[in-house]
């Protein structure tokens, strides 16, 4: 039963970075350009408001990276990075646990995008695609011809 899971794996993994790279993008751009809802039930963040601004411009560029696969372990780090900050400074001074302080959000995604930094980006990702590609094998150089 373990083969076929195993096997399986890397595919499961690049399908969790995509949807996992999909809503985070969302909600960069929700928070953003005001779509989708927009930002905390509509409008946008104003620009370059800390903390807001600059952490819907991670969602947005790192959750992008993360959808396609591009750089995803650095891309993975930043967003994780930014959303332990949107726990501990934000939900965590309201109460302790995520249920209670409205943070379930940010430590899913905080925790989602660490699993990604060690793992990587899976099946389907650019990441995959560049690699193959540079480790293509060169062609083989062709030995000069023994004269007789």
């Amino acid at each position: 039963m373990t083969d076929p899971l195993n096997r399986a794996q890397p595919y499961a993994l690049g399908l969790f970075r995509i949807v996992i790279g999909l809503l985070f993008t969302c909600h960069g751009a929700a928070s953003l350009f005001g779509v989708l809802g927009g930002a905390h039930g509509g409008g946008t963040v104003p620009l370059g408001s800390w903390p807001g601004w600059y952490a819907a411009v991670i969602q947005l560029v790192c959750g992008g990276l993360v959808l396609v696969g591009l750089g995803t372990r650095a891309a993975a780090f930043l967003a994780s990075g930014s959303m332990a900050y949107a726990y501990f400074k934000v939900h965590q001074p309201e109460s302790l646990w995520p249920l209670q302080n409205g943070g379930e959000a940010a430590a899913m995604f905080c925790w989602a995008f660490l699993l990604l930094v060690f793992t990587g980006s899976g099946a389907f990702g650019v990441d995959k695609l560049l690699t193959r590609r540079s480790a293509a094998p060169a062609e083989a150089p062709r030995e000069a011809p023994v004269a007789v």
